[in-house]
C-alpha cells in the first residue's frame, strides 16, 4: 500500500481508524525510497512513534545503531511541538553541580547550588573551587546595569534625504508604533527605537523589556508588527529585512559590548589573602599579573571582543542546563575581567554586556532543564513578571565570576596542565 493509497484511506475513514491501518514498515519503506518526508510522520502517527520510526530510518540509511539516543524521559510530544523538528531523540551530557555559592543580588540572594551541563572535564571542579574561594571570604555581589532585548530592521528608502525625515517622522510616531508592537505580547514592553542611518538606508534598533522570557521571538514578533505598520503609514518605507544584524544577534559584535543586549551585569567579590593561599594555592599578586597580561594585553593584542579568560565555559553549561539558548554563549563571551589588589586582598570582578536568558518559553519547557531550573528557584514566571529571569542572569554572573577566578589562580599557580591532567581531559583558555 502506497503512501497515496494511505492518503485516500485517510480522507474516507477518519483519522482513528486510518492510525489502524498504517503499517509502520511501509512507512520506514517509503521514508527510504523517498515517498514520504520525515516531518510528514505525524501526519499518519503520534510524535513518539514518529520519534520512533526517524530514528529506525536513521540506522537503515546510515548504517549504524542508535542504541542510546531513543532512552528518555522527557516529553516527546511537548518537544516536538515548540523545540525541535524531525525529532530522532536525545543527546544526554552528564549535568553537574557546583557550589554552594554565596551571592548577595537585588534579585539572587542567598546560597546556590549551580547546574553545569558538559562533557569537558576539569569544568565542574574548576568552577566548584572558585565558589569556594567566593562564599568563603564573604560571598559575590551582583548588578544588572541594563536590560533590554533588541531587533534592529532594515528599511530602504529613494534617497538619503528621504530616509532621514523617516528618522524624524519615527520619533514622531513612537508612542503609535509602540502600541501596535505592544498589542502582540501581554508582557512585552517597547522601550525605545534607536537609528542608524547609512546612505538610503536606516536601521531601526527596536529595545524591549521582556520580562521572564529571554524574548527572542517576542521582540521578532513585535517588530513585524510594528514594520507592517511603518511600511504602511509612511509612503516609501521598504523593510528588506527584519533583522538587519545590528541587533546583533549570535554574533561577537563592539555595539553589544559598548551598548549592551538582553542584561547586562557586574559581579565583584573580595578574597581574602589567605583564602587565596589555602583554596586557590596562589597569591592576589600573581593573579592580578595574569590577569593583566592574558586577558587584558593578551586580548587586546588579539583584538578580541573579550577580555576575559573563559566566560563562554561557563554559560554555555549553565545554558544548556536551564533549557537557554546555547548559541548565546557567544554573546555570552562578551565581557572584562579585572582584578585588582585590595589592601593585602585580591579584589576581582566580571562585566557581562550580553547575558540572554529566560525562566519562561523555549527550552526552559523541557522537563530536565526546568528541574534544573527549580533548583536555582527560577523556574516560571516571577511575581512580579521579570524577577526571575533577573535573578537567573545574577547567578550567571556570579557563577562566571567563579569560574574565572579559579582559572586565573591554575594559570597563576601553574596548575592548570597538572588538574587537566588528574582528569584526563583538556581545555582551551
Amino acid at each position: 500500500m502506497s503512501i497515496n493509497v494511505y492518503e485516500k484511506f485517510y480522507c474516507m475513514q477518519g483519522y482513528k481508524k486510518f492510525i489502524k491501518m498504517i503499517d509502520e514498515k511501509r512507512l520506514l519503506k517509503d521514508l527510504i525510497s523517498g515517498k514520504l518526508k520525515l516531518y510528514e510522520l505525524e501526519n499518519y502517527v503520534n510524535s513518539f512513534k514518529a520519534c520512533e520510526i526517524r530514528r529506525r530510518f536513521v540506522e537503515k540509511v546510515t548504517k549504524t545503531k542508535l542504541r542510546h539516543v531513543g532512552h528518555f524521559s522527557i516529553d516527546a510530544e511537548g518537544a516536538m511541538k515548540k523545540n525541535i523538528e524531525n525529532m530522532i531523540g536525545v543527546v544526554q551530557i552528564p549535568l553537574g553541580i557546583a557550589g554552594p555559592l554565596k551571592i548577595d543580588g537585588k534579585y539572587a540572594k542567598g546560597d546556590f547550588y549551580i547546574p553545569l551541563a558538559t562533557t569537558e572535564g576539569a569544568l565542574v571542579a574548576s568552577v566548584n573551587r572558585g565558589c569556594s574561594a567566593i562564599t568563603k571570604s564573604g560571598g559575590v555581589r551582583t548588578f544588572i546595569i541594563k536590560d533590554a532585548m533588541t531587533r534592529a530592521p532594515v528599511f530602504r528608502f529613494e534617497s538619503a534625504k528621504i530616509a532621514i525625515e523617516f528618522v524624524g517622522w519615527i520619533e514622531k510616531h513612537f508612542s503609535d508604533i509602540k502600541e501596535v508592537a505592544e498589542s502582540t505580547t501581554k508582557h512585552g514592553v517597547l522601550l525605545n527605537i534607536e537609528p542608524w542611518v547609512v546612505g538610503r538606508n536606516v536601521f531601526l534598533r527596536f529595545s524591549y523589556d521582556t520580562k521572564d522570557a529571554s524574548g527572542l521571538n517576542m521582540v521578532t514578533i513585535a517588530t513585524d508588527a510594528a514594520v507592517r505598520y511603518i511600511e504602511e503609514n509612511f509612503k516609501g518605507a521598504v523593510c528588506v529585512s527584519l533583522s538587519g544584524n545590528l541587533c546583533v544577534d549570535k554574533k561577537p559584535a563592539a555595539l553589544n559590548f559598548i551598548l549592551g543586549r538582553g542584561k547586562s551585569v557586574i559581579a565583584e567579590a573580595i578574597i581574602k589573602r589567605e583564602v587565596c593561599k589555602e583554596i586557590l594555592k596562589t597569591t592576589p599578586e600573581d593573579i592580578v599579573e595574569v590577569n593583566y597580561r592574558k586577558n587584558l594585553i593578551g586580548s587586546a593584542l588579539s583584538l578580541s571582543y573579550g577580555f576575559n579568560a573563559h566566560y563562554a565555559n561557563i554559560i554555555a553549561a549553565l545554558f544548556i542546563a536551564t533549557g537557554q539558548d546555547e548559541a548565546h554563549a557567544v554573546d555570552g563571551s562578551l565581557g572584562i575581567t579585572t582584578t585588582e589588589l585590595y589592601g593585602d586582598d585580591l579584589y576581582v570582578s566580571v562585566y557581562l554586556p550580553c547575558i540572554y536568558v529566560g525562566t519562561v518559553g523555549g527550552g526552559t519547557r523541557v522537563e530536565t532543564q526546568r528541574e534544573c531550573l527549580e533548583i536555582l528557584g527560577v523556574a516560571g514566571s516571577g511575581d512580579p513578571p521579570g524577577v526571575n529571569a533577573k535573578k537567573l542572569s545574577e547567578i550567571v554572573a556570579a557563577a562566571v565570576l567563579a569560574g574565572e577566578l579559579s582559572l586565573l589562580a591554575a594559570l597563576a599557580a601553574g596548575h592548570l596542565a597538572k588538574a587537566h591532567k588528574k582528569f584526563g581531559r583538556g581545555k582551551s583558555v
